[in-house]
């Protein structure tokens, strides 16, 4: 999840893997693939900067990594 401001100044929690486009027309606009949108303070950069973060994280704290990776725990193939 990634954390926006609402124009009026509230904090939301938003599924990045739900954006469908983010527009700024002004104001920035995030458009979900439900069809809702939602105003939000943030620029456009810092919002596809911030999911950005988000997908970059995933990857790290979620992939292998061969140099943390034992030795000697998978069995050979037969």
């Amino acid at each position: 999840m990634i954390c926006v401001t609402r124009i009026k100044g509230q904090l939301a929690a938003v599924n990045p893997d739900l954006i469908e486009t983010v527009e700024s027309n002004p104001d920035t606009t995030i458009c979900f693939v439900s069809g809702e949108k939602l105003l939000v303070q943030e620029t456009l950069e810092e919002i596809v900067a911030r999911v950005h973060d988000y997908r970059r994280s995933l990857i790290e704290n979620y992939s292998i990594n061969p140099e943390r990776h034992t030795t000697g725990s998978r069995r050979p193939r037969s």
